[in-house]
């Protein structure tokens, strides 16, 4: 019983765990679409080149990463935690989050990262000749795929949601069965000889007196002189 607890306290952890790290860098990459992009898209050429090398350099945080390589990495841990057909439900979920995760990562690995390296190469915004050029190869796309990315782990937030809500309601259920089968033990044990149970009737007294019969005619029967009294 313990055992279960602990095992089904281990599944919550990864699966809350999965799920905050995927809420935490969709909310990251939902900023950027709504809010940072926008603002920098309204200032010159070399502000925005110098705001995003700076940025690109302090996002390389433990906090950040921890977030980041959780999306999958927390998402994986809540999958193989629920191996089993028992939890086939929520593992389903957890597939399907999974999926959506590795695809995001694999955008901004793919893209977003390369798009900030070249960022990077152009050197100090101070130094660049062709400041119009930099931003235009760097700008657009970036916000293209920082949006795809952000829907992404959107939807896998929303798909782990889910799957905590389904790992709920099958431990529920779980619990549920497991207390009627410990009932049904129960009512199935064997009623000791002579302990009264609900449904039957009281018979002690009638073999009380059946048995103290059988006793007096024992004792009549072993002393002719009292047989008469029998008669």
């Amino acid at each position: 019983m313990r055992q279960e607890k602990f095992m089904f306290a281990l599944r919550l952890a990864a699966l809350v765990a999965a799920t905050l790290a995927t809420g935490l860098i969709a909310g990251v990459f939902y900023a950027y679409a709504t809010s940072v992009m926008p603002a920098l898209n309204r200032t010159d050429d070399r502000a925005m080149i110098d705001v995003m090398q700076k940025i690109n350099v302090v996002i390389i945080n433990p906090w950040f990463m921890i977030g980041f390589m959780g999306t999958v990495g927390f998402t994986v841990l809540a999958a193989a935690l629920h191996l089993g057909k028992e939890h086939r439900t929520t593992l389903i979920w957890l597939g399907i989050a999974l999926a959506l995760n590795v695809i995001a990562f694999a955008v901004t690995s793919g893209s977003n990262v390369p798009l900030n390296d070249q960022l990077a190469a152009a050197g100090d915004p101070a130094q660049i000749a062709d400041l119009a050029k930099v931003r235009a190869d760097f700008e657009s796309a970036w916000v293209r795929w920082n949006i795809i990315r952000a829907i992404l782990h959107t939807l896998a937030f929303l798909v782990l949601s889910g799957a905590l809500f389904v790992a709920g309601i099958q431990h529920g259920r779980a619990q549920a069965s497991g207390s009627a089968a410990n009932q049904q033990v129960s009512q199935a044990q064997p009623v000791p000889a002579g302990v009264q149970t609900a449904g039957q009737p009281y018979r002690a007294p009638i073999m009380a007196q059946q048995y103290a019969f059988r006793s007096a005619a024992g004792q009549y029967a072993a002393h002719p002189a009292g047989a008469q009294h029998l008669g």
